[in-house]
C-alpha cells in the first residue's frame, strides 16, 4: 500500500506525534491551516467517511472521545474545528480517513 499516512503511522516518514494509543495517531500538520493544526487517523487505513461500516466504525467514537483531550494538550482553550474531507471535490488529498483539528485563534465563519 502506498499510504502516506500509513507510512507515518509505520515510522517511515516522520511526524510530530501529539497523541498515540492502539487505536489512532494525531499528528501535526506540516501545512498548518491555523495555529493549531492537528491530524488525527485510524491506524486501521478506511480511505475516507465513505469507506466506514459496521465492521470499522467504531474507531471513530474512539477518535472523537479522544479530541478534546488532543485539543486541550496542544493549548486549546477556547475553542476548535473538527473537519473530514470526504473525495476528491471535498480536496481530501490523502485517501485515508483523517480528522482536521483547528484552533489556537479566532477561525474564519467562512468554511473556505
Amino acid at each position: 500500500m502506498d499510504c502516506l499516512f500509513c507510512k507515518i503511522i509505520a515510522g517511515e516518514i516522520p511526524s510530530k506525534k501529539a497523541y498515540e494509543d492502539d487505536d489512532m495517531f494525531a499528528f501535526y500538520d506540516i501545512n498548518p491551516q491555523a495555529p493549531v493544526h492537528i491530524l488525527v487517523i485510524p491506524k486501521t487505513h478506511i480511505p475516507s467517511v465513505d469507506g466506514l461500516n459496521a465492521e470499522n466504525s467504531a474507531v471513530v467514537g474512539k477518535i472523537f472521545a479522544k479530541i478534546p483531550e488532543i485539543a486541550k494538550a496542544a493549548g486549546i482553550t477556547n475553542g476548535y474545528r473538527v473537519i473530514s474531507n470526504c473525495g476528491d471535490d471535498a480536496c481530501q488529498s490523502v485517501k485515508h480517513l483523517h480528522f482536521h483539528i483547528l484552533g489556537g485563534a479566532q477561525l474564519s465563519e467562512k468554511m473556505a
